[in-house]
C-alpha cells in the first residue's frame, strides 16, 4: 500500500469508529441536512451474530466467550464507490447509513461535505460526552495521603 492508500484507510477507521459510538438519530438528522448521492443497496440490511473470543491475561489461550448481534449492509454510489456498514446490535438503518457514509467518504466529491456536515459534529458530540462523564467521575475521586510521624 502506497502512503495515500493508508491514509485513506486510516480515515475510513476513524470515520467507522465515530459513526458506530453514535446515536442512529443523529446520524440520520445529520445526512437529512445534505443532499445524498444516488446509491443502491449491495446488501441489504441483516442481523446476525458474531462469536465474541476472549483472552486470560496477556498471554492466555484465546476462548469463544459468547455471541454477539451485530447488523451489516453494503451501498454503492452511482459513482461506484462501494460502502460497508456493521454495528452491534440489531439496527438495521444505522448499519445502511455507515455504509452510506463510508461510500460517501470514499468519493472525491461528497468526502470533505460529509467531513464537516456529518463526522466532524458527531466527533465533537462524542468528545463532549466523554469530558462530562470524565468531569463527573473527577468529582467523587477521593485523595488519600499517607501521614509519617516524625519519630525514627
Amino acid at each position: 500500500m502506497t502512503a495515500t492508500e493508508n491514509d485513506k484507510q486510516a480515515q475510513r477507521k476513524a470515520v467507522m469508529a465515530v459513526l458506530t459510538h453514535s446515536d442512529p438519530s443523529e446520524i440520520s438528522r445529520r445526512l437529512a441536512a445534505i443532499m445524498l448521492p444516488a446509491h443502491e443497496n449491495l446488501r441489504e440490511p441483516e442481523n446476525g451474530l458474531v462469536m465474541v473470543r476472549g483472552r486470560i491475561g496477556g498471554d492466555g489461550a484465546a476462548f469463544n466467550l459468547g455471541e454477539a448481534t451485530v447488523s451489516r449492509a453494503a451501498v454503492r454510489l452511482s459513482t461506484g464507490e462501494v460502502g460497508f456498514g456493521y454495528t452491534l446490535g440489531r439496527d438495521r438503518d444505522k448499519a445502511r447509513m455507515i455504509a452510506l457514509c463510508d461510500a460517501m467518504v470514499q468519493s472525491d466529491e461528497f468526502a470533505g461535505l460529509v467531513e464537516t456536515k456529518v463526522i466532524a459534529p458527531l466527533r465533537a458530540a462524542i468528545s463532549a460526552k466523554r469530558n462530562r462523564k470524565a468531569a463527573e467521575a473527577a468529582a467523587t475521586r477521593v485523595d488519600f495521603y499517607t501521614l509519617v510521624r516524625g519519630e525514627g
